[in-house]
């Protein structure tokens, strides 16, 4: 027990004497240099931490104009939808433009999604492999509606028979 006690001392001792060596006039010209470094207004950020964000300019592949198109097209999609069924008239060009809204805003939503939960910085290849499968998806889709409309009866008498079913 005695002999880690004095090694303890032993070493505080030899650090002690270290120290010793530094005069006050030393330790008072690292505390200005320390004050100069952390204190002197010329170091600092230019930004205070009361200052608002900076805002980017608007720009059109930042995403700024984006969601604006989003908004105005899932906006647009209610009178669509409500258009043909309270108006009584089922007007192809009509059923043609709601088809066209409803695959726009559904491909700028999953779009949305890609860009949000993969990375590009992380995952490169995958994003970019869902990116093409979404505008395959999206072509697909279209073709499809487009001979479904042309074909057929159209999505606006499907979901009215449906409705009535």
């Amino acid at each position: 027990m005695a002999s880690i006690a004095r090694s303890a001392l032993l070493k505080q001792a030899a650090s002690a004497s270290k120290f010793s060596n530094t005069s006050m006039a030393q330790v008072r010209r690292h505390d200005e240099q320390l004050q100069l470094l952390y204190f002197d207004p010329s170091n600092r950020s230019p930004h205070v931490v009361n200052d608002p964000a900076p805002v980017p300019p608007t720009s059109p592949s930042h995403g700024s104009y984006h969601w604006t198109f989003d908004r105005l097209i899932a906006a647009s999609l209610i009178p669509l939808t409500v258009a043909p069924f309270a108006a009584g008239s089922l007007n192809p060009t009509m059923d043609a433009v709601l088809a066209a809204m409803i695959l726009i805003h559904s491909h700028t939503g999953f779009q949305a999604i890609i860009v949000d939960y993969i990375p590009t910085k992380r995952l490169p290849k995958t994003r970019k492999a869902f990116m093409w499968g979404l505008n395959v998806a999206t072509a697909v889709v279209g073709l499809a509606l487009y001979e479904f409309e042309t074909t057929d009866v159209g999505l606006t008498e499907t979901i009215k028979r449906i409705w009535q079913a």
